[in-house]
């Protein structure tokens, strides 16, 4: 065995999982309220903790973990993480606190970042020299892995893929920005969408799915809809796809990665969603037929932090 610790830490809750890279298997796993905002060494001491309480479950010491990798929302450059609004934290050194608690080998990234390092490493990208995945949940994120290694930029800033401007002029993005590709192609952007031609659409089907309710249309609302033939559903799915696929596509025709990998909750669709996706892109980007970035659903989803994080000590090997 040759074990690790991945932490996945939301501003919700903190996972954390034993992960043996000989098996490419998460060991055992386990979770714990974050409290968000609270001070770094705070929270720290909370992930020490379930570290500890994780090892002594699985009958290992903490010493005998190789290291411990921890995925955080924010701004990560060199450990540090800038800045994570939803925990309260500016510049604070993540990486020097764990491992002076720790005397561990401690490694720190962005967790969309870590979400691209599994798929990249252990993932759909396995055996491939680049990656881009997008998350589609409340907000659109991503990572980006070339040859191995996790983009950052020059600042931490890079792959914010959310806030890519696909529309200028178009229509307001949470951040201050008009056009945003998040502010098309979130789960929250579909929801919203999806409201508004229930509104036009009395005898919509997506009223009959929600009970009546529009405070209950989710992501998978106009899925359904659709698929049962609904006209209204079918149009917010139309453009969904339509604004989607600009926003991969100019990823792949500035990068040409290997992948590009679909996750957050929108993926569960599958082929519902990446069928006319892929014809989109395929019409819109660039690419020859023998040599096109493979656009597929990402693999590990929920546990893409853990898996991540756990890996990334592996960077650095």
């Amino acid at each position: 065995m040759e074990y690790c610790i991945g932490v996945d830490l939301g501003g919700t809750n903190i996972a954390a999982g034993i992960v043996d890279l000989s098996s490419k298997s998460i060991v055992r796993k386990a979770s714990i309220k974050t409290n968000a905002p609270r001070p770094c060494e705070s929270i720290s001491r909370d992930i020490v903790k379930l570290c500890r309480d994780l090892c002594s479950a699985e009958g290992v010491s903490l010493s005998d973990m190789k290291w411990i990798g921890v995925a955080t929302p924010g701004i990560v450059k060199g450990g540090v993480v800038v800045t994570a609004s939803n925990l309260g934290w500016n510049n604070d050194d993540l990486t020097s606190i764990l491992g002076a608690m720790t005397n561990l080998p401690i490694f720190v990234a962005n967790d969309a970042n870590c979400a691209a390092f599994a798929e990249a490493t252990w993932g759909v990208g396995e055996g491939e020299n680049s990656l881009v995945i997008i998350t589609l949940g409340t907000g659109v994120g991503g990572g980006i892995v070339i040859d191995g290694k996790i983009w950052e930029g020059m600042n931490g800033f890079a792959a914010e893929i959310g806030h890519m401007v696909i529309d200028a002029g178009g229509i307001n993005c949470s951040c201050g920005k008009r056009g945003c590709f998040e502010a098309y192609c979130s789960a929250r952007a579909l929801v919203s969408e999806s409201r508004r031609m229930m509104s036009l659409y009395r005898d919509s089907l997506m009223w009959k799915i929600c009970g009546g309710n529009v405070m209950r249309v989710n992501g998978i609302t106009p899925f359904k809809s659709a698929a049962e033939g609904d006209i209204a559903a079918r149009a917010v799915i139309d453009d969904y796809v339509k604004y989607l696929a600009v926003g991969i596509s100019n990823l792949i025709n500035i990068f040409q990665p290997a992948v590009v990998c679909i996750g957050g909750g929108v993926s569960g669709e599958g082929e519902r969603l990446m069928a006319p996706l892929r014809e989109q892109i395929e019409r819109i980007s660039f690419g020859m037929a023998k040599s096109r970035t493979r656009v597929c659903v990402a693999k590990f989803m929920n546990d893409a932090g853990i898996i991540g994080s756990a890996l990334l000590g592996k960077q650095e090997e």
